[in-house]
């Protein structure tokens, strides 16, 4: 009987299933769910950076995208052997004694502070600053060394740390946390019990301070000192953690019956996105794999003899086995990478939404057809007058801080900036600063990992920025003067779950041969332009020069404040 695994891929706006022949690596079926309840903007406020989702726009697509690849594909349910479930993360969600996301629970279903905050939720700043000055101050062990030296407002404590000052009906109710990679995997398996449920290794040492040297999480005493709920909530959640080629559990009778397979499929632990992808894209030793979506996740890999006793400062963590099991995992990222373009198309959209969509001379049909075009269009025709605009004409310098800054030195205070705009620039001009923007911050990452001693050979771009757009491509590599490959699947963090799923079901004896077979091919490479590469360094400066200015006005900004 030929065997199958399935991959299931939680991004910010959907989640996607692939269907992959676990001997060749064929992609059989594959299929898209977009949350409903997001897509409606529901439970979020944009203006103070709350984004939370229900889960229920999970659990709809878990089982959307499931069935319809098994459906699809036409396989014998007996000979679907393994899933693996990857997401964003940190996106903590809380939940009752039984397992129950809380927003399920009667009192608590339109409440915002019982959805899954969101990775990209900055809503908990304040909280984050307060981890790191005790981290510094308070004499024990600094719980943040393994997360770059500092704490993010994206992250596991700061978020619940939030949301328990904020809503003590949620603390109350709140047995524990679970990432979203672990409740959906949980959802799934048929291991109920929570107290000994395999947690993410991934997600607790990028996120959560876990790490093997103290025994687990930090101390009662330390995270008391944030607040008591802290304290007692870390003996409601996990000592040990596991790596993605372990078995968290087998398909339970309800979902097997939900999804057409049997109870005799394994389910894998579950992981993040950027680091399933990493694994789809074949990621080796000083390769460095760029996630490039609504944000970017940077991954690498590195031995423990490589990499020593290094700590590389201001990344989103090192972390064994998050990626591969037996080897160092390390990340980076820009909490903005397409999402600053997006916010571009919105700003540009506003008379089209506002004028012409609100206009009652065209008829709903014709608005409709607009829209379409426009949404088919925008980013495109941008794109292609922005890229012949020469290097010779004056560009404005872009920050590309719209959500903040991941890394190098996580900062979601910081706000993006602009200079250099004259009443000759027009809409292309400043799409192209942003590109070199977002170019420029992916710059900053490289040269950090470089500067720590990280040695990069190799860049690999996957999801659909890298597929879809050779502008920025090319772009990124004149200014990272290095050569990057472009990874030929549309799903590699799915594919990547997929091959978890394979070795948690026997097929492969580890990640990395399962990977070598399953893993994605390469269908573009793109190369420095030597005659362009002088310019892009000149203009790096500019932003680099620019990015310090805005980071020095932000603290002498806030210190006023704090005064």
């Amino acid at each position: 009987m030929k065997k199958y695994v399935i991959g299931l891929d939680y991004g910010s706006d959907s989640v996607r299933a692939v269907l992959v022949d676990a001997q060749n690596g064929a992609e059989l079926a594959s299929e898209v769910h977009w949350y409903q309840r997001w897509k409606e903007k529901l439970y979020c406020n944009p203006g103070i950076n709350q984004f939370r989702q229900h889960p229920l726009d999970h659990i709809e697509g878990l089982e959307n995208t499931i069935k319809a690849v098994v459906t699809t594909s036409g396989v014998a349910p007996e000979s679907v052997v393994g899933i693996c479930i990857d997401t964003t993360g940190s996106s903590p969600v809380p939940v009752t004694k039984d397992g129950t996301p809380l927003a399920l629970v009667d009192g608590f279903k339109e409440n915002p502070n019982a959805m899954m905050i969101l990775w990209k939720d900055h809503t908990a700043i304040k909280e984050a600053n307060e981890i790191n000055e005790l981290a510094e101050s308070w004499g024990g062990e600094n719980y943040t060394k393994y997360e770059g030296g500092i704490y993010s407002s994206e992250w596991f404590w700061a978020k619940i740390l939030r949301i328990v000052r904020e809503d003590e009906a949620v603390m109350n109710a709140a047995y524990t946390w679970m990432e979203h990679c672990d409740i959906m995997t949980y959802i799934l398996a048929d291991h109920k019990d929570l107290d000994t449920f395999k947690r993410s290794r991934c997600a607790a040492g990028h996120k959560a301070m876990w790490h093997e040297s103290w025994d687990g999480l930090p101390s009662e005493e330390f995270l008391g000192k944030l607040h008591p709920y802290l304290a007692e909530l870390r003996s409601n959640l996990y000592k040990d953690t596991f790596t993605s080629d372990q078995v968290a559990g087998h398909l339970n009778e309800e979902w097997a019956a939900k999804l057409g397979l049997t109870t005799n499929t394994v389910i894998a632990v579950g992981t993040f996105d950027a680091h399933s992808g990493a694994v789809g894209a074949k990621v080796d030793e000083r390769a460095l794999v760029r996630v490039m979506g609504t944000s970017t996740c940077d991954i690498m890999v590195s031995s423990t003899d490589e990499l020593g006793d290094t700590l590389v400062k201001g990344i989103c963590g090192q972390v064994d086995g998050s990626v591969i099991p037996g080897m160092v995992g390390l990340e980076a990222g820009q909490s903005g990478f397409g999402d600053v373009l997006a916010w571009f198309k919105d700003v540009l959209s506003w008379p089209i939404d506002n004028l012409v969509m609100a206009s009652s001379v065209l008829s709903e049909k014709q608005k409709a057809e607009l829209a379409e075009e426009i949404n088919a269009n925008f980013i495109r025709t941008l794109a292609e007058q922005a890229e012949s605009i020469p290097l010779t004409e004056a560009i404005p310098t872009a920050l590309d801080w719209v959500n903040g800054r991941r890394t190098p030195d996580a900062n979601q205070e910081l706000k993006s900036a602009m200079s250099g705009i004259s009443l000759g620039t027009k809409a292309p001009h400043i799409f192209k600063a942003l590109v070199n923007a977002i170019c420029f911050g992916s710059k900053m990452i490289v040269d950090r990992f470089e500067s720590e001693g990280v040695k990069i050979d190799t860049v690999i771009g996957i999801g659909g920025v890298a597929r879809k757009s050779p502008f920025i491509m090319q772009t990124l590599a004149n200014t990272l003067n290095m050569p990057i490959k472009v990874a030929a699947s549309d799903q590699a963090p799915a594919l990547g779950a997929a091959i978890y799923a394979a070795v948690v079901a026997g097929i492969y004896p580890n990640v990395i041969e399962a990977s070598k077979v399953l893993g994605s091919d390469f269908e573009a490479e793109y190369y420095p332009q030597a005659d362009q590469v002088e310019t892009y360094k000149n203009l790096f400066s500019d932003y680099a020069q620019l990015a310090t200015f805005i980071e020095t006005f932000t603290k002498s900004k806030n210190y006023e404040f704090q005064v």
